[in-house]
């Protein structure tokens, strides 16, 4: 047992005459480690990618939102009245009136 161990911490496995197979799985394991590392960061980048966007979309969001309200306080009349009173224009006091046309036949 103490000389099995001894030779795995040499190193003996890697430099034997049967070494060729021991290799090709160290490889092997070496190209799966190297894959699903890369794996690993593209699936990261991609998370970090997706907070972004919906940060994104959340402020854009709060944007239409606030436009909106903007938009609805200046189609109410007292604002339109108010914003037309500073340029010198106001409501009539003469009601309108309905002009008929009578048809020509």
């Amino acid at each position: 047992m103490k000389k099995k161990i001894y030779s795995l911490l040499k190193g003996t496995f890697l430099v034997s005459d049967d070494s060729f197979k021991n290799w090709r799985i160290i490889i092997f394991i070496s190209i799966l480690a190297i894959i699903m590392i890369a794996s690993s960061h593209s699936a990261d980048k991609k998370v970090y990618e997706i907070a972004r966007l919906k940060n994104e979309v959340n402020e854009m969001r709060s944007q239409f939102i606030d436009g909106r309200s903007k938009l609805m306080r200046l189609k109410m009349e007292s604002e339109v009245m108010k914003k037309m009173s500073e340029k010198g224009i106001a409501p009539s006091v003469i009601p309108p009136k309905k002009i008929r046309v009578k048809s020509q036949k």
